[in-house]
């Protein structure tokens, strides 16, 4: 079967993950037909938003987009490209596995831990000002419908999955109004899942646990900053940020990203690490309903690194073409 899907490339190592990721992808046997889209640092120089309304509406229109890293131009007025995908298309769930890699050096075994970030609120909702030229304000918006969104798509994530545990991950300790809201909504959400096991944590606890006792965590949802926060410390659980694959989902859009920046140092040099953005790529084909060729990429993947094919990054000397050559081969058989 065939399917579209959006592209944006990107800038700096963008186009050079992106190439590595369409021949892999390729290669599985799926059939793409790739929309390449402008955004980011080139729409900037020629003078337009740095996510065109040409984007966001062809996004919208095809529903699925697969997006390379992207540079927020600084001192130039810029917001982030990723907010601005994330506000525009309203993906108010930010999803990241962070699972422990065959081949991927990390003390951390057998971790397996999904976590649910809401999108689209808390301080990022960038309402900020001066209320005197020595103090400055940031409002902290947690709502209930935003809340019970996210909640309810880790209940049904883990239903969906066979994962056993949802955990609220909070400081309505210090916080009683924002974050008492959104540890009160979880509470009353997690009452129409009683297959679901379900508790809460304040976030500080979170972040000792989840490095010394991270096999007893499943599925963790999260108000917006401290989602960007954790999922950030777990992908370093899992290797770094060149194996960390993401996505955003909307109710009618789906955005799946490399969570790295744009490397602008090593554009063209061919040796950046392609598999944050493959695996990024494989949460896209499971979304498309393309499981198995999913899971073979992410096997073959497996293989490559554990036969020593590696990245810089990740302790070896390949190229970027060399991985995705070795992957490609594992794919054709």
């Amino acid at each position: 079967m065939a399917h579209k899907a959006c592209i944006i490339r990107g800038d700096g190592i963008g186009p050079e993950i992106s190439d590595a990721t369409e021949r892999i992808i390729a290669a599985s046997g799926v059939d793409i037909e790739w929309i390449p889209l402008d955004a980011g640092l080139k729409c900037v120089e020629a003078g337009e938003p740095i996510v065109p309304d040409r984007t966001l509406d062809k996004i919208a229109e095809v529903g699925v987009a697969l997006k390379a890293p992207m540079t927020t131009p600084i001192g130039k007025g810029s917001v982030s490209p990723n907010v601005t995908l994330r506000k525009r298309l309203d993906l108010f769930a930010c999803v990241r596995p962070a699972k422990s890699f065959p081949g991927v050096p990390t003390p951390f075994e057998g971790l397996d831990v999904v976590i649910f970030r809401e999108n689209t609120e808390d301080l990022y909702a960038q309402i900020e000002y001066m209320e005197t030229p020595a103090v400055a304000m940031s409002t902290k918006i947690i709502s209930e419908p935003g809340t019970e969104r996210i909640c309810r798509s880790a209940f049904e994530y883990a239903r969906a999955n066979g994962r056993k545990i949802v955990t609220c991950v909070h400081k309505a300790n210090i916080m009683k109004v924002s974050d008492g809201l959104f540890l009160r909504t979880f509470q009353r959400v997690a009452q129409d899942y009683p297959d679901i096991e379900s508790w809460d944590v304040i976030v500080d606890a979170l972040c000792m646990q989840l490095v010394t006792k991270w096999r007893q965590f499943d599925v963790l949802v999260l108000p917006n900053l401290y989602g960007d926060i954790v999922s950030d410390l777990a992908a370093g659980m899992m290797g770094g940020l060149g194996v960390a694959p993401g996505a955003n989902y909307g109710t009618h859009a789906a955005v799946f990203e490399a969570v790295h920046g744009s490397a602008p140092k090593y554009t063209g040099q061919n040796k950046v690490n392609p598999m944050a953005l493959l695996l990024s790529g494989t949460l896209m084909l499971r979304h498309l309903g393309e499981r198995k060729a999913a899971e073979d990429i992410e096997a073959a993947v497996s293989q490559t690194v554990s036969a020593g094919i590696k990245t810089y990054d990740l302790g070896g000397t390949a190229k970027t073409s060399e991985f995705a050559d070795a992957v490609c081969s594992l794919l054709k058989g």
